[in-house]
Parts: C-alpha cells; structure tokens; sequence
C-alpha cells in the first residue's frame, strides 16, 4: 500500500543494489545491460571500478561536456561498442572514427538540414494516417504499441529513403535486427576481462544469415538507383549517393552508402518507435497528461493528420516526447575509452580506461533531476532551465545523433495524431518492462487498451 506521501512512478529498471561476482556480472548483462549499473550511480556524479579493465560511470555534466565536446577527440567510441556494431552496420556514420567520421559528418550533414526534414516531412504525415487507419481497427481492445509504433516509423524510414518503392521490408529489418540480437550483440566475458579485441568472440565469428540478407537487398536497392538516376522528387537515398565532403569532394563508395543506409534503416526507426510507444505508455500511465496532451492536439489539428508546419503549435506534446526520452532512452548506455592521461570530476583517467556513459542513470539522477523517477513532462515547460549535458537522448557535441531533429519532428507528428484520435489505458497485468539490449526495449512488447475518442 502507497505512503499517502509517495507517488506511483512508472516502470523502471532494477539497478544493481549490491556487488555481483564476475559470472553474475555477465549472466546479468548479457540478459539486460542496465541492471548491472549500481543503483548508487543515481546519486553520484562519477563512479569507477575495474572489472578486468579500469571503468569510470560519468553522470556530470561538466565531466560530460568535457567527454563529448571539448575533448571528443581524446574519447573514441571503444574497442567493445565497434566490435558489437560493426558486423551489422559495417563503418559508417555512427560506428566511424577520426578522419574517416569527419568527412562523412561533413558530406551528410546537408541530408538532415531542416528544409530537407520539411521537404520529407509529408512521408511523417503518410505514416500517422495510416497508423490511425490500424488502430481504429483494434479499437476497442488491446494493441501492442511497441509493433504499431514500429510499423509507423518504418513506414517513415522506408517511404523516406526508398520513395516507398518497398526496396527492404519491415520483415526482413526486424528479423535481422532480432537476429542479430539474440547472439552477435551479446556481451562477451571477454569483453567484461578486457582481453584483446583479435580474439575471436565466439558469438561475433559468423554473421547471422538474416543480417547478410538485408546487406544484399541494400546492395540491390543502391545499384538499382545508381542504374535508373535520381527521381524528381529526390529521396535520402538519391541525397546520400549525391553527398560530397565539401573540403575535399569525396563521396561515398558502394559499401560506404551501404552501411551509412543501413544505419539509418535499422537505428532511424527502431529508436523513434521506441520514443514513441514509451512516450504512449507513459500517456496511459498518467491520464491527466494525456487529456492536457489530446485538448493541444485537438485544438491545433482540428481533426486532420499533423504536418511538419505544426511543430511549433504542439509545444505540450514536445514536452512529453521530451519526458519519454529522459526516462526511456532508447540509446541508454553508451562507452567511450580514454586515449591519453586525463581528469574528470577530479579523478584520474589513464590511457585504455572504459569511461561508460549510463543515459539511463543521468537521466534519473537525484543530484540532477527534482523527483527523477516520476513523469512530469513540466520539466520541459518553456522557461525551465535544464542543463544540456543532463539531457542526452541525442548526445551532444560534434558527434550529436545527426537525425535528432528529424526524429522529434516525427515523433511529434505519430503522437499528436493518434492521442487527438484514441485513448489509451493500461492493460491490467500487462506491465511492460525495460530491457537494455543494444536500445532500450520492452520484453514482450506494451500492451494498452485502445479506444476512439
């Protein structure tokens, strides 16, 4: 029974409350990475240890700015998160390092520039009619709005970057990427003891069959297009063939466009669906917010589909958005290791140490956030000030997610449309839950009642 003080938070992680033997360590991690985070990274701003290798847990955001931009440079991606992504999404844009990071940075940054997210928006506005046309059939029962959510934002992605040619299907996206989740992203013992990274880890030796399938049809996709040249009405990947590094003319070859395409295809959807359906759950959580959410919605949509022009006009629903990544991130764990000797929150950093930046637990830090586990999209009201290295959904710095605004304005888009036409409710013992594999998904899916308003 509740104090009569204590509110009801929404589902939440169960971070490490005491120490684990190494075995539990990855049994644990290799089940969901964010319960062998300790609970106490929540009240500090910097934890270290070492677990084969040194490790520090950054939750400041002085030592954060540091990392992510003012010595980016001295904090690569690690050895691990490369060796995890690369068999999927090969060296492009995320994965990608130095020089070779830096021009592709250069060369694609035009693609996401906010007249080009305008001139795709109307794909967003296409996906959110369609969405409502699915749910108003299963209104009136339950809907799982994890897989609604990811068929919304493939939709986007697929019409986006192939003019809706259907060049890859949702299938064989998804059952790559779960394919490639149930073994290759798995972490390694060792990767926990910090063994040389020529040593073959087993789970990584042979591409799952799925993943080199979705290489193929993206191999085809690009050819196909080089053959027939750019349509009129030119689509990410006509962008992407036509992008060149302004400084030194370079343009990407075939495997180049190949991994940068699929990074966007499999990380552009798959993190906005899951904005999304947290962002939903969090909405049927708390109805209050969602009737506050439905009126601006209402008021400003007045029955049709949101456009990109609304996005200004729906500054409550940004803010939720807002609050459904601060507390569900799909990108919640991420490391970087130190090249050379240096400080952070007055603790040394040798070169080789991990330094791990735990989204989940900067985002529900104490020292950080005002009643951090509770849903309250009034942090993000106009006027409220919130430190920008708090706040990491995209990251920050020169290496920030490239598509962040064209992910918000989707989001804003999918949201405003469906909660202006249907309710939502939680399903009674359907209580979806937090798992860290490489995004932050929920096992089994979420489950909510559905009704039209």
């Amino acid at each position: 029974m509740l104090d009569a003080n204590e509110i009801p938070v929404p589902v939440q992680i169960s971070l490490m409350r005491e120490p684990m033997n190494m075995f539990r360590v990855l049994q644990t991690a290799r089940r969901n990475l964010l319960e062998v985070v300790p609970r106490e990274a929540t009240f500090v701003p910097i934890l270290s240890g070492r677990t084969g290798v040194r490790w520090h847990l950054l939750m400041d955001p002085d030592g954060l700015k540091h990392v992510l931009n003012d010595r980016f440079e001295n904090y690569p991606k690690s050895k691990v998160v490369s060796n995890v992504l690369e068999p999927a999404i090969g060296g492009g844009l995320f994965v990608a390092e130095g020089a070779h990071w830096r021009w592709q940075r250069r060369a694609m940054a035009p693609v996401f520039s906010p007249r080009n997210i305008q001139d795709l928006s109307p794909f967003m506005t296409a996906a959110a009619s369609a969405s409502s046309d699915r749910l108003a059939r299963g209104a009136g029962g339950q809907v799982d709005v994890f897989q609604e959510m990811m068929t919304a934002a493939f939709q986007v992605i697929s019409d986006v970057t192939f003019s809706g040619s259907g060049a890859i299907g949702q299938d064989e996206v998804q059952g790559a990427v779960n394919d490639y989740l149930a073994g290759s992203a798995k972490v390694s013992v060792l990767d926990m003891f910090g063994a040389p990274h020529w040593i073959p880890r087993p789970g990584r030796m042979f591409k799952p069959r799925k993943l080199r399938q979705l290489k193929h049809a993206a191999d085809k996709a690009l050819a196909k297009r080089r053959a027939d040249g750019p349509r009129e009405n030119a689509d990410l990947i006509d962008r992407m063939i036509a992008a060149e590094d302004p400084e030194t003319k370079r343009r990407m070859t075939p495997i180049e466009l190949r991994d940068n395409l699929l990074t966007f295809v499999v990380a552009g959807h798959e993190t906005t669906a899951l904005a999304m359906c947290w962002a939903l759950y969090l909405l049927a959580f708390d109805p209050t917010v969602q009737e506050r959410l439905r009126a601006e919605a209402s008021s400003v949509l007045n029955g049709r589909v949101a456009t990109a022009q609304d996005y200004a006009a729906l500054p409550y629903t940004q803010q939720v958005v807002n609050e459904a990544l601060r507390l569900y991130t799909p990108t919640a764990f991420l490391s970087r290791v130190a090249l050379k000797k240096d400080t952070l929150c007055g603790r040394d950093i040798l070169p080789g140490d991990n330094v791990v930046l735990p989204i989940y637990a900067l985002h529900r830090n104490h020292l950080l956030w005002d009643r951090p586990d509770e849903f309250d999209p009034e942090r993000f009201a106009p006027g409220n000030k919130i430190d920008r290295y708090a706040f990491l959904p995209f990251l920050d710095g020169p290496r920030k997610c490239i598509g962040a605004q064209f992910a918000m304005t989707e989001a804003v888009i999918l949201l405003s449309t469906v909660v202006s036409r249907f309710k939502f409710s939680l399903v009674d013992g359907k209580v979806p839950k937090p798992q860290l594999l490489l995004t932050l998904r929920p096992e089994n899916g979420i489950w909510l009642n559905v009704e039209t308003v």
